[in-house]
């Protein structure tokens, strides 16, 4: 027998097949899907928020209460099982109210019916388009305006119930009407309520251990009971739900009316419970990723969710029920019970079938001003302060203005399309066009986002960031000025999904979010250094520091840590004109944004003070209000103290706030610089300009002409010897630079001839420069190597003593005892640099085939 064919002995005990050979195993009885115990907590916990707010939103659009339990249990079952988002609960929505209820006033409750089934197939047909991501382009200040206005009308029109009137059928309508109803008002109901409204908002705020237990039952449960049973208990006379028989229930009929205006109505329900759907999915994956602990439920398939959210309106209007949308209170209270899948959604719908048609006479007991209490009250919360500061800040106020207005005064559907227009006119003058890549090197996916982040980009965004995988990391790169609400939000929440599922994000860029945590790769963190150096520009991050920061990163680039306060005056020219809109984007993105002009240099990158900003050279000149600068060096620079008020007032004002918190991180850990900067004092020297640095980066001395004296030399000044011993031995500097620059002052006097003897010998400029005599006579001598200067020759013999003057210091420090044992151990580098002023460049010194060369900052420059 071939070695490939098994063998099998014959098994006496083995017992005989049941079915034919060949043929398909019996079917096993099914077992029923085993239900979590947290996922049935929190059912019950949804069913007793829903019961309530079901009928109260009933009663509020007009229509039977039978209906609101018909939309709430559709919603629950079907939406719960179908939709893409597991833990998001629908039903019948506080956002829908108004137009429904103008629906049912102007074709009456069939037709209702008939266009909610009408609203779910075209929301089944935009699912199947894949459009959904679509609806993250509405801009997040027209949804809140929407939802405002929305709670406004609401709000108005329970008035007049709670006071035991009857709503009119428009916001101006009730507002005329509220003087009657005033003088004509019912004490029963105002006292129902009132009591309502109190239990509402003080439940909550229960103190101690037995209101922690007590706070478990929904505060809209316990309102709606003890009304109930204070009015039943005192005998009140009042108007109670009325929920006629199941068999005279009125289902969908067939649509009446003009064709525009049921094509409107249409468009207006399936643009509201699609877009609030939607908004209400990406918050639930929010909060999900927001749990302790980890989680397993997946993240929303938004065009899924369409899917369902249409077929559960298909089937709530052909069984006579409301619209059904996704409903933020009910969802948020599915998630913090610690539900962990779409069970305790569907398990909640059945729960309200269960009351449907078995606690009729119980709810035939709740009165009606009870409910409008409790519906007036979520209108009221549908105005959130919190978002109207969120669209203030970011300047989309307009926006949100005149879309509650609109939506108030005119309906939902004009609302919103003035919303629209408004939006796209604040969006077109910052508006230009975005690029987004996404890119895999080496394992890590890189996306570039290239321009303005608007809400227009944020369906690209969300595109192309859920193309980085589950647990991969990711490093996002923000070239651009200016990002928006929408777009900050839609990157702030993929960055915690993605990073509470396993992965990890980096985001480089101008400045990242505020509240966006950085959360870095280990192959993209720098360990801290062996001798613990480190600091915010160098070569380590002290452990617990939390920053976040490159080696040699801009200062403007800088990552720490948010700002505790964003500011908003002292915006210069400059920032203006270079980075347009980025004021507004520091407060959306965070970071420490630098400062609003380079740090003490103006507009003009050579510190002379000839544009604006925040200063000139070495002082703290302010911009004037004509757009002059005034300061220390400049022209014309004023002689009084007014000039250094007026600069400390903008560095309190423009700049504080920026790096008030690594400023008092540095405060805590105290300086630990990697460099030692060795320059001139000269005021158009801007150390923190040339090198892209900041506060703790770089240990710098200044002096004129950049002198180092030599050990033993009797100056009587040790303070550039003390400097580098301190910096060498106490603070462990890894490197010491050199930098001489043009039209050098001190190499000049060098150069003017003054007699022996003179007057002018004995002065103290003429002792400190005795230090700079070496690099003259190795310039007259022509003793001292050839410098070139990037392939050219010196311009002239000035400039010739300048770059001669920056080798000669460095062989002064080599002299110095602390320098030479730090060079021998390995431990320090030392670095030439000359800066041409007029040219705006850095000279590097290096050694080409033997002879030194001060040569551009090029790429392999990087690696010293």
């Amino acid at each position: 027998m071939p070695a490939c064919v098994p063998t099998r002995t014959a098994d006496p005990n083995r017992p005989e097949r049941a079915h034919p050979p060949h043929s398909p195993p019996p079917d096993r009885p099914r077992r029923l899907p085993r239900i979590a115990g947290a996922d049935l907590s929190a059912a019950v916990a949804v069913f007793l928020i829903a019961l309530p707010l079901s009928l109260g939103i009933a009663l509020a659009t007009g229509a039977p209460l039978q209906a609101g339990l018909v939309a709430a249990a559709v919603g629950g079952v079907v939406a719960g099982r179908l939709g893409g988002c597991p833990l998001q609960v629908s039903g019948p929505a506080a956002g829908l109210t108004v137009v429904t209820a103008d629906l049912i006033q102007q074709y009456g409750w069939r037709t209702t019916c008939a266009i909610t089934v009408l609203a779910g197939l075209a929301q089944i047909g935009l699912g199947c388009l894949r459009v959904a991501r679509g609806a993250l382009a509405v801009s997040p200040a027209i949804v809140h305006g929407m939802l405002a206005g929305i709670g406004v009308t609401i709000a108005v029109a329970q008035v007049h119930i709670v006071l035991g009137g009857t709503p009119q059928s428009s916001v101006p309508d009730n507002l005329r009407a509220l003087p009657a109803q005033l003088a004509n008002v019912d004490p029963a109901a105002v006292a129902v309520s009132v009591l309502t409204l109190t239990l509402l908002l003080l439940w909550p705020k229960l103190p101690g251990r037995a209101g922690r237990v007590l706070r478990m039952v929904p505060a809209p449960l316990v309102a709606v009971t003890g009304a109930t049973v204070a009015a039943a208990a005192t005998g009140l006379l009042l108007a109670e739900v009325d929920l006629p028989s199941w068999r005279s229930h009125a289902l969908a009929g067939l649509p009446e009316g003009p064709v525009l205006g049921l094509v409107a109505a249409v468009l207006t329900t399936t643009l509201v419970c699609s877009v609030q759907s939607l908004l209400g999915a990406v918050a639930v994956d929010k909060l999900v990723s927001r749990r302790p602990g980890p989680d397993h439920v997946p993240r929303s398939g938004l065009d899924r969710e369409l899917l369902g959210q249409g077929t559960a309106n298909i089937a709530s209007g052909c069984l006579g029920g409301l619209p059904v949308a996704g409903v933020a209170v009910r969802s948020s209270a599915n998630v913090r019970a610690g539900a962990v899948s779409r069970n305790s959604t569907m398990l909640h719908g059945v729960l309200v079938v269960v009351a449907a048609l078995l606690m009729v006479p119980v709810l035939e007991l709740i009165p009606l001003a009870s409910l409008a209490a409790l519906v007036m009250a979520v209108g009221i919360q549908m105005v959130s302060l919190h978002h109207i500061r969120t669209v203030t800040r970011h300047r989309e106020a307009p926006v949100y203005a005149v879309t509650a207005v609109g939506v108030v005064f005119a309906g939902v559907l004009e609302g919103v399309a003035l919303g629209i227009a408004v939006a796209v006119g604040v969006a077109l003058h910052r508006l230009t066009r975005t690029r987004i890549t996404h890119e895999e090197k080496e394992g890590i996916h890189h996306v570039h986002v290239r321009g303005q982040l608007t809400f227009l980009a944020v369906p690209g965004l969300s595109r192309t960031l859920h193309l980085v995988p589950q647990g991969a990391t990711g490093v996002v790169a923000l070239d651009g000025s200016f990002m928006d609400h929408a777009a900050y939000e839609a990157l702030q929440d993929w960055q915690n999904a993605h990073t509470a599922r396993g992965g990890a994000v980096e985001i480089t860029g101008r400045r990242p979010g505020v509240g966006v945590r950085i959360a870095e790769p280990a192959v993209l963190t720098s360990s801290p250094a062996a001798d613990g150096t480190g600091g915010t520009g160098g070569t380590g991050v002290p452990p617990g520091a939390g920053c976040r920061c490159r080696p040699w990163t801009a200062w403007r680039n800088h990552q720490c840590e948010p700002p505790l306060s964003a500011p908003v005056n002292g915006r210069s020219d400059h920032e203006s004109r270079d980075t347009g809109d980025l004021h507004d984007a520091e407060e959306r993105q965070g970071g420490h944004g630098g400062w609003p002009t380079w740090p003490g240099t103006g507009d003009d990158p050579s510190g002379t003070g000839t544009g604006t900003g925040a200063g000139t050279g070495a002082g703290a000149g302010p911009v004037s209000r004509t757009g002059s600068v005034s300061g220390a060096g400049g022209p014309g620079a004023s002689r009084t103290g007014a000039d250094l008020v007026r600069g400390l007032s903008t560095f309190q004002r423009s700049t504080a706030p920026w790096v008030r918190g690594e400023l008092a991180r540095l405060a805590r850990e105290g300086q630990r610089p990697t460099q030692l900067f060795l320059t001139c004092a000269d005021s158009r020297l801007v150390t923190s300009m040339i090198t892209s640095s900041g506060p703790g980066d770089l240990f710098v001395v200044r002096n004129v002409g950049n002198l180092v004296p030599p050990p033993g030399e009797e100056s009587g000044d040790d303070s550039v010897a003390a400097a580098l011993e301190y910096a060498v031995e106490v603070l462990a500097v890894r490197s010491i630079t050199v930098c001489g620059h043009s039209g050098c002052g001190a190499m000049q006097t060098l150069l003017d001839p003054q007699p022996d003897g003179g007057p002018s010998a004995r002065t103290p400029l003429r002792r400190w420069l005795r230090h700079g005599l070496p690099s003259l006579k190795h310039v007259q001598n022509g003793s001292g190597p050839w410098v070139r200067l990037a392939g050219r020759a010196p311009a002239d013999t000035a400039e010739e003593l300048c770059l001669a003057n920056v080798i000669q210091q460095l062989e002064h420090l080599r002299a110095h005892e602390s320098v030479a044992r730090a060079l021998k151990d390995g431990l320090l580098t030392l670095h030439g640099l000359y800066f041409h002023v007029g040219e705006a460049q850095a000279y590097l010194l290096t050694e080409v085939a033997g002879e030194r060369v001060f040569d551009r900052v090029r790429a392999e420059n990087l690696a010293l």
